[in-house]
């Protein structure tokens, strides 16, 4: 049985490990935007080996972050 994650998602399809590429793609941006932001020390990462993995829950969280209300 999958674990679930706080929302109740199945943490599988959640907290998915992204490649650069994929996370600009997730985001509509391109990989030179994530590798700054990785570089900037903007938004977390995952090491592994040489490998760099983003969380989808990570871009998820800094979208929501840079939202802006609207005015009444």
């Amino acid at each position: 049985m999958p674990r679930t994650s706080p929302q109740g998602l199945p943490h599988e399809q959640h907290d998915q490990l992204l490649t650069v590429a994929q996370a600009g793609e997730y985001l509509g941006t391109g990989e030179r935007f994530i590798r700054r932001l990785i570089a900037q020390r903007r938004i977390t990462y995952v090491k592994l080996g040489k490998y760099v993995r983003l969380q989808r829950s990570t871009l998820d969280d800094f979208i929501e972050a840079g939202r802006v209300a609207s005015e009444g």
